[in-house]
């Protein structure tokens, strides 16, 4: 009798087969001819080639729609194993970006964020400009974790420039990731979100999600990536145009940045400011500014952002 080993790779089985193996037995009874033995992450299947050629076949389809929704139930298994075509199946649509963490159903919740979404979809590089709290990082990452899902890219990077806000690195405890790593916790948080832990993990572990200080991405040649470079009215000119550089072939960029809360010392000018104006009429390149309609935090930040620009403006 012929065998073969399925691995189920960055999925928890758990999850997978469902409670009481419901949904590895549901599986089985569409194959009756085969022997199906699930252990761990790993199924054994015996049988005729061409019988297991058609579950290996629907198997995949199965992982890539557990991959995109982080679940899977009843309904789409009967659907997928049924199902003729060779598209993928699922409810998909162009206003979910991600299908996040307990099924969260992540989308562009402001005109803008939509504009984000509809300019990177044709454009290659995107500046997203705007005050705290209006979803700029949060929408950038949804739409890195989209493209992985969709196999667009191989790997995401999310970068920021590590610029203290009125503290010391240098006095932080603990080594250099240690220091650094609560400059890119907003990364993390959205990240959170949207993929479950156990996959980001692996997927920090193997190198396929990225989280760097801007300063590491010196030499590098990012190919086939989506990468973000956030908070970047702290760089400066020489780290903008290092950054701006380093995109590869089939790569996306998206540069987040809020103006109003430059860190950098006095004296220095920002990055920001000079690359929109030296960029701002070369094709492939989009520029989208949010303001205090998009903000979607506590409605007092709305406020406070008001406030503040009519205190600067006197």
């Amino acid at each position: 009798m012929n065998e073969r080993i399925i691995v189920l790779e960055e999925i928890n089985p758990n999850e997978f087969f469902g409670p009481r193996n419901s949904n590895i037995e549901l599986i089985k009874k569409h194959y009756p001819k085969l022997k199906i033995v699930a252990r761990g992450n790993r199924i054994k299947i015996f049988g005729e080639p061409l019988i297991m050629d058609d579950f290996e076949k629907k198997f995949e389809m199965l992982s890539d729609y557990f991959h995109r929704y982080n679940k899977i139930d009843e309904n789409s298994i009967e659907n997928i194993i049924t199902s003729d075509s060779k598209q993928k199946n699922g409810t998909k649509t162009d206003k979910v970006l991600v299908h996040g963490v307990n099924g969260r159903l992540i989308k562009a919740q402001t005109v803008n964020q939509q504009k984000m979404v509809d300019l990177m979809n044709k454009n290659d590089m995107l500046f997203a400009i705007g005050p705290a709290g209006t979803g700029k990082t949060y929408t950038a990452v949804a739409l890195a974790v989209k493209a992985l899902k969709d196999k667009e890219v191989r790997r995401i990077v999310l970068t920021r420039p590590a610029v203290e806000s009125g503290e010391k690195l240098g006095f932080l405890p603990g080594d250099l990731k240690e220091k650094l790593d609560p400059y890119m916790q907003p990364l993390y948080d959205a990240l959170r979100d949207m993929i479950p832990h156990e996959k980001l993990e692996s997927f920090l572990e193997k190198g396929i999600i990225q989280i760097a200080p801007l300063a590491f991405m010196r030499g590098r040649t990012l190919d086939s990536a989506f990468v973000i470079l956030d908070e970047a009215q702290n760089t400066t000119h020489s780290q903008m145009k290092m950054f701006l550089t380093r995109m590869g072939k089939h790569a996306k960029f998206i540069i987040t940045a809020d103006p109003g809360q430059i860190d950098l010392p006095p004296r220095i000018n920002s990055g920001i400011k000079e690359a929109l104006l030296t960029l701002k009429d070369l094709e492939g390149i989009a520029v989208v500014h949010l303001d205090d309609k998009d903000v979607i935090r506590h409605k007092l930040v709305k406020k406070i952002i008001n406030a503040y620009k009519s205190f600067e403006s006197e």
